[in-house]
């Protein structure tokens, strides 16, 4: 844990501690160590988000997020955001030996406007940069409908030098340069 934050600093021990301790005061407060499949139970079952079984050709564990199936006005935020901590937990607990990060994958297919959830994307920015620095490999924004457009411009700033790893791409994409037709999640079969 300590190397992510020395490589996210460049190697500035007081920098990488400052944030390293902010990490773990985070991990205790939110209590991370308690998350469990039961504990997000009821959010999970909606398949909003889930950690894929297969992992991508570069053998990273695979975080796949249906945007459609979001709908910030009918759910508590701070058990998304429990749902959120338990899946990036999950997927990072399958890295192979040698593997780092992880794909994120957000199926932007059906988004609408009432999907769309600025506050969580914010917590979701804090969680990469601050708690897990250096894990996120990737981050497919896969068939982004135009209505999309509008949060991307208020989001891509918060991302700093992040903006980088986003990618956006269409689901055959997905399928044909991320997976072979055996690990493809099942959202992005033919």
């Amino acid at each position: 844990m300590i190397l992510w934050f020395l490589k996210d600093r460049k190697f500035n021990i007081d920098e990488a501690i400052s944030k390293l301790t902010k990490a773990i005061k985070w991990r205790q407060d939110f209590r991370i160590s308690e998350l469990s499949e039961e504990s997000v139970k009821g959010l999970y079952q909606t398949g909003k988000a889930y950690v894929h079984d297969s992992f991508d050709i570069y053998d990273r564990p695979v975080l796949v997020v249906v945007a459609a199936k979001h709908f910030p006005s009918k759910h508590d935020p701070v058990e998304n955001e429990k749902l959120c901590a338990f899946l990036v937990e999950k997927a990072l607990n399958r890295l192979p030996a040698g593997k780092e990060n992880i794909l994120g994958i957000f199926d932007l297919r059906g988004f609408r406007v009432e999907n769309g959830d600025l506050q969580f994307l914010k917590f979701l920015i804090d969680v990469f940069y601050y708690y897990y620095p250096k894990r996120l490999g990737q981050v497919l924004f896969v068939d982004a409908p135009f209505v999309f457009q509008p949060m991307w411009q208020l989001v891509k700033p918060l991302l700093k030098q992040y903006a980088s790893l986003v990618r956006f791409c269409d689901a055959e994409t997905v399928r044909k340069e991320y997976f072979t037709k055996e690990t493809v999640p099942p959202d992005f079969r033919c």
